[in-house]
């Protein structure tokens, strides 16, 4: 299993709000069309911040949406990303980024994961 990531940021006139209806309603849609028959998961993982434990204020997050793709091989991944990079795809995509990115913010990785497991301790 291969994971990709993408971090987020919405543009700034948007409220997260507005973002997260646009994302759902929207890319994630057209997310679901060009991932399906390649990748095996999509997620979003929508960030939010939360009190400085100093002023009490909510942060405002350095990204807005963690969005994660599984795939079930490297094979499947390449795949997907060459399909990705064909440039009427690429013009797709870009345009559609465009109402809701600030797309200089767009950062995007694969992940290799190490889980450790954590066991509660019986309280006393």
């Amino acid at each position: 299993m291969l994971k990709a990531m993408v971090l987020l940021k919405r543009r700034p006139d948007l409220t997260v709000a507005q973002f997260r209806e646009i994302y759902e309603t929207g890319h994630a849609k057209l997310g679901e069309r060009l991932l399906t028959g390649r990748a095996v998961r999509y997620m979003r993982r929508y960030l939010n911040g939360i009190p400085n434990p100093v002023t009490g204020v909510p942060e405002e997050t350095e990204y807005d949406v963690a969005t994660e793709m599984w795939f079930a091989d490297r094979e499947s991944f390449e795949s997907a990303m060459a399909m990705l990079g064909t440039p009427e795809i690429m013009a797709e995509v870009a345009a559609d980024e465009e109402t809701l990115f600030d797309r200089s913010r767009n950062r995007f990785f694969t992940l290799e994961e190490r889980e450790s497991a954590c066991v509660a301790e019986a309280a006393e």
